[in-house]
């Protein structure tokens, strides 16, 4: 499972081999059942993830009814930002759609890494400014693009999820009900064929 992390991690930097065991040390293994959740709306996130196997969403209640608004498969870091950052209960729940592998460590633990291991904290804002970059498109394509330009952005955006994720949660992510999903794919397929 680290070696995944430390070949994500490696896309953004070199690591020494001594680095390489602080980090092993510094991220513990964890499963995440399909269905559980990594952290629900209320709590305090304690934790930053990073995904080797599996599958996340992050979603929220509005008016009672649960609104998608990212997922997060292998190679890819999760936490709710916020929340861990500023020790504050965080709005957003974060929940496995498989038995979700995964690396966590704390905040100490984070800071420990920042201060022990060379470059650490210029991967870490690369990471976040990646994510950032993300989440800001999928912000802007909710008030860009009507529920088919959602739909599509989706497929450009997950075309390894379609198939993985129950099709109301993508309803949900694109802002729709599933029937209205529906009438989204048929009317994109007859353009196709």
């Amino acid at each position: 499972m680290h070696k995944t992390l430390i070949n994500t991690l490696a896309n953004y930097g070199s690591f020494k081999p001594e680095e390489i065991e602080i980090c092993k040390s510094l991220f513990k293994e964890t499963i995440v059942k399909r269905g559980d959740f990594f952290i629900r709306a209320g709590e305090v996130s304690k934790y930053i993830g990073f995904i080797s196997e599996g599958l996340v969403r992050y979603f929220v209640y509005k008016n009672d009814t649960e609104s998608t608004l990212e997922f997060s498969s292998e190679g890819e870091f999760i936490v709710e930002y916020e929340s861990f950052l500023e020790k504050t209960k965080c709005i957003q729940n974060i929940q496995a759609l498989e038995d979700t592998k995964m690396l966590i460590t704390d905040h100490q633990g984070l800071q420990t890494l920042y201060n022990t291991i060379e470059n650490s904290e210029t991967i870490g804002r690369q990471i976040i400014e990646y994510r950032f970059k993300h989440l800001m498109k999928q912000l802007l394509s909710i008030y860009m693009h009507n529920p088919e330009e959602r739909y599509l952005h989706f497929m450009k955006t997950f075309p390894d999820l379609i198939q993985r994720v129950p099709q109301y949660y993508i309803a949900s992510y694109v802002g729709v009900k599933p029937e209205s999903l529906s009438r989204i794919k048929k009317r994109i397929a007859s353009q196709i064929s």
